[in-house]
């Protein structure tokens, strides 16, 4: 039996505030630096390091363990993958994978003539260089690469900290060099110019939000950099840019998780005025994109799942009805191409694919199985010969279809390719409806090794997120496997809070409601139970950020049913979040949690479900707990904090593990193979602690 060293503990230091008239102990408030996000303060390092350190020490006996889940994963992952060419324009674009490469390399060939044939133009250009530009750093990420309408210039957006603040940077793609860094706090994706001699993007702030638009012209100074729009008005609103699938019109778009507002301008004319397609208002979202001189809008201002309605450029806010809203269909996205409008949907939880000609007739694209996720893939041109689309399911490896609209016919050009084997038919799927408290039915998608017994004797991995209205699809899973086959059922539950069964069924798990999504979570494992997949105490669970946070809660509620819980950058500080309007995370996100700093209610309602307040005096399973020092969206200390409440607190000996990456962010290491051992690692604690 291996002797763990003492666990640290993090000394208590005197803390309080008051907030409606209420006092609020936090004795370990000390654990954030107050010059983050720099972190210099030797004690709060020091105290970081030791707990990586005691991770290290507990996770030591089962390295052989570890190593043995990071090879069969890594088995099971082409080394040398790439994906399926992409045609823009005149080129074809795609990404490979050298064999043991963290990173990709991306390249691009000119189309092939029908003379040439389809083998012209050999293996292509090398256009950017991921191994190469990670070469020497910690982390690295390629946030976009946009390339010029004439084909001349790459935009990229680079992270080297985890910070997710990009370097924005153009490049000679002639050349291969990199002729001008725009800015070094750039986000999302950058848009270019109709003449290709001018790129929008976006900045964030010192408080890591995105407030406004810019134009950059090649050539031209940064401090010529023109505003085209900043948000002034709404602390919490986020701005971003895009581009219309016709490609004639740039949008700039602010808005929150619950209200939006759009503005436009020509392609051809970045710097002209940008043209209001109609005002924000509470609790109203929409989204535009234009095509055959028309603009296209998916709302939901008449009903919970969005209509889709047309407008005409001189009148963009006045919009008129061409598909309505339905109880039943949610219509989640809508692509305006040359021949169809593309409409993505979900109907009773399940993904559609919809094509409607612009004379009005509609088919459902039929895909093989029952349960399944689908959506549109990469398609940048308006008029495609075919519709690219993904394709998977719980026992579907990742699929990558080409849809013949003339011939309705669904061409395969790629299955993920599982090197080490896999054969889909010793595995067994199935989609339960499981009862609530409250007399909901919550989707649960399962997956087990054939022969799985339904006795209670088995183990569960149980996963959800339930938050922004984010689904969790039943995709494939190559690491997953890797429980499977060591008698686990894996599931997920599509909880209130996601908007698997339609928009309602997030705004029924938000704010005032937010307890339904960790009730249902409960309830969910409990129906698992019921049906005979695990016994109480036989249930792994795992959830990261908002996820990560029901992982705290159903921990302080519901301890006894889990085996082990791995929460992975959790936001379990969330009173004090959300009453700090300084901090990243907080104005845009008090309409998804509410705002304690105006609202007694919300207050009352935070602290009364706030992991890391709601600790207490109890036994506790074994917990692992991930976090990341540069990450901008779960601040370190959210996880720090709460892993020493819990030290100082529980009750049991169950072992408690915390391990912050000191140079990471929000989504760990950033290597394909660092992030997989991360997932080994994860692995290795549920199967050493959920006891037979």
């Amino acid at each position: 039996m291996t002797i763990l060293p003492t666990p640290p503990m993090a000394g208590q230091r005197s803390y309080s505030y008051e907030r409606h008239g209420e006092r609020i102990d936090d004795p370990w408030h000390w654990l954030r630096d107050p010059g983050y996000p720099k972190v210099e303060d030797e004690q709060v390092l020091a105290y970081l390091k030791a707990e990586n350190a005691y991770f290290e020490a507990a996770m030591a006996p089962h390295k052989p363990l570890i190593d043995t889940l990071f090879e069969e994963m890594k088995g099971r992952i082409k080394e040398d993958d790439r994906s399926v060419r992409v045609k823009d324009g005149d080129w074809l674009y795609w990404w490979a994978f050298e064999a043991g490469a963290q990173y990709r390399r991306w390249f691009r060939k000119p189309v092939p003539s029908a003379v040439e044939g389809a083998a012209a133009g050999g293996e292509g250009a090398l256009i950017f260089d991921e191994p190469a530009e990670a070469a020497g750093k910690d982390y690295f990420r390629l946030g976009a690469i946009e390339i010029s309408p004439d084909g001349r210039w790459a935009a990229t957006l680079v992270d080297d900290d985890g910070s997710e603040r990009f370097k924005l940077r153009i490049r000679d793609l002639a050349s291969g060099e990199d002729v001008e860094q725009v800015t070094e706090v750039g986000i999302g994706s950058p848009v270019w110019s109709a003449d290709s001699k001018s790129v929008i993007f976006t900045e964030v702030n010192e408080h890591w939000r995105s407030y406004r638009a810019r134009l950059h012209r090649l050539g031209s100074p940064v401090e010529e950099d023109v505003t085209l729009y900043e948000e002034k008005e709404d602390v919490g609103f986020s701005v971003g840019v895009g581009r219309s699938q016709d490609r004639s019109l740039i949008f700039v778009a602010t808005g929150d998780n619950s209200s939006t507002e759009v503005r436009f301008v020509a392609a051809d004319d970045p710097a002209a005025p940008l043209t209001l397609v109609k005002p924000r208002r509470p609790e109203i979202t929409y989204s535009v994109d234009a095509a055959h001189g028309r603009l296209w809008v998916l709302a939901n201002d008449e009903h919970i799942n969005f209509r889709l309605a047309e407008a005409d450029l001189a009148a963009p806010g006045e919009w008129s009805t061409v598909i309505a809203g339905s109880d039943e269909v949610y219509i989640r996205g809508a692509t305006p191409f040359r021949d169809h409008l593309v409409l993505e949907e979900r109907l009773h939880g399940l993904d559609q694919v919809r094509l409607r000609s612009w004379s009005g007739e509609e088919r459902r694209i039929v895909f093989p199985e029952a349960s399944y996720t689908a959506a549109l893939g990469s398609n940048p041109e308006f008029a495609p010969a075919a519709y690219r689309l993904g394709y998977s399911s719980m026992v579907t490896p990742g699929t990558v279809f080409d849809y013949h609209p003339a011939e309705n016919r669904l061409e395969t050009l790629k299955v993920q390719e599982i090197p080490s084997g896999y054969d889909a038919s010793l595995y067994e799927t199935e989609r339960l409806m499981l009862p609530t408290r409250d007399g909901k039915q919550v989707p649960a998608s399962i997956v087990y090794r054939k022969g799985y017994r339904k006795d209670g004797s088995g183990k569960l991995y149980l996963y959800a997120y339930g938050a922004y209205g984010h689904a969790i699809p039943p995709t494939f899973s190559t690491a997953r496997l890797s429980l499977l086959d060591r008698g686990f059922a894996c599931a997920i539950a599509h909880i209130r809070g996601g908007d698997d069964l339609g928009y309602g069924w997030f705004l029924e798990g938000k704010l005032k409601k937010r307890k339904n999504s960790f009730n249902d979570f409960v309830d969910a494992a409990k129906g698992l139970v019921e049906a005979g997949f695990a016994a109480p105490g036989r249930i792994a669970i795992q959830g990261g950020s908002a996820g990560g946070k029901l992982m705290g809660v159903v921990s302080n509620s519901d301890p006894h049913l889990w085996g082990a819980v791995v929460a992975d950058v959790p936001f379990v500080d969330v009173l004090a979040t959300m009453l700090d309007d300084t901090l990243p995370l907080t104005p845009g996100e008090w309409p998804e949690w509410g705002n304690p700093i105006l609202d007694k209610e919300a207050f009352d309602l935070i602290r009364s479900y706030s992991p890391y307040d709601n600790v207490r005096a109890q036994d506790y399973p074994p917990i692992l707990i991930t976090g990341g020092l540069n990450d901008p969206r779960v601040t370190y200390w959210e996880p720090a904090k709460w892993a020493a409440k819990l030290r100082a607190t529980k009750t049991d000996d169950n072992l408690l593990l915390l391990k912050i990456n000191m140079g990471a962010g929000h989504g760990g290491k950033s290597g394909r193979w660092d992030s997989l051992r991360e997932v080994a690692e994860a692995f290795a604690f549920i199967l050493t602690q959920v006891r037979d």
